[in-house]
């Protein structure tokens, strides 16, 4: 079996320092994955661009939908500058109709915006009616590869979607296969479906939570971190595979 690629999205320095540690072969650079995902700030895509991995920054500038005003699409494609200026190797990016259909005018513009980086399609994929067809739209507008979990909400349970869109990209787009993958788990979802990358936080409670902290808002009482251990064990498997 080829080797399998492991992304592993973090959110903070020292689960980037744990990512890598852990033998990460690629960064999605985040900020609040508990929300999913934003944008990171100018600080930590400047500590990312130093560090011995590629990364690719998730530009996403608010909670919620993925349905942009145009003052949102002006800050999102100024994120983007900042992600060459920095010189990291690429941007995960997406957008979506109020019909949950993929906003292929957006994306195609966000698209052109970042011309010369990596372009992942984010999980907005997986919200859509069809995420068979973002394939052939990613392909179109250049990406390099697709986040998705096969329309479900977790990617163990949309093995067969994942396995379609492997079939349906070939060799000429990457379909990275995230959402609620471990170790224990993982060389099945790779079997069924001849995915050749994986992505997840990997990621463990945050150690001793103050219960200061979480009375006054600033942390949740289930916050997680990126784990050294998890990704270390989930390269373990994948090594394996390889």
């Amino acid at each position: 079996m080829p080797r399998v690629l492991l992304e592993v999205c973090v959110d903070s320095p020292a689960g980037l320092k744990a990512a890598v540690e852990g033998g990460a072969d690629r960064i999605e650079l985040c900020s609040s994955l508990a929300v999913g995902g934003l944008t990171p700030s100018p600080g930590f895509i400047a500590f990312a661009a130093k560090c011995a991995r590629p990364s690719r920054a998730m530009i996403r500038p608010r909670v919620g939908d993925y349905i942009y005003s145009e003052d949102e699409i002006d800050v999102m494609r100024r994120d983007i500058d900042a992600v060459r200026a920095a010189g990291l190797a690429g941007v995960v990016i997406g957008a979506s109709l109020p019909s949950w259909h993929l906003d292929e005018k957006t994306i195609a513009r966000l698209a052109e915006h970042a011309a010369g980086l990596e372009l992942t399609l984010n999980r907005t994929v997986d919200m859509a009616p069809d995420p068979l067809a973002a394939v052939d739209m990613a392909l179109s507008l250049g990406f390099r590869s697709i986040l998705t979990s096969g329309g479900s909400l977790k990617a163990p349970d949309g093995v067969e979607t994942i396995a379609a869109m492997v079939r349906r990209a070939g060799d000429r787009l990457e379909i990275l296969a995230g959402s609620g993958l471990n170790p224990d788990n993982a060389r099945r979802l790779i079997e069924q479906t001849g995915v050749k990358a994986v992505h997840g936080s990997f990621s463990a409670p945050w150690p001793a939570i103050d219960e200061k902290l979480v009375r006054f808002g600033y942390i949740a009482p289930d916050a997680r971190e990126t784990s050294l251990a998890a990704v270390r064990r989930m390269k373990a498997v994948l090594s394996e595979l390889g």
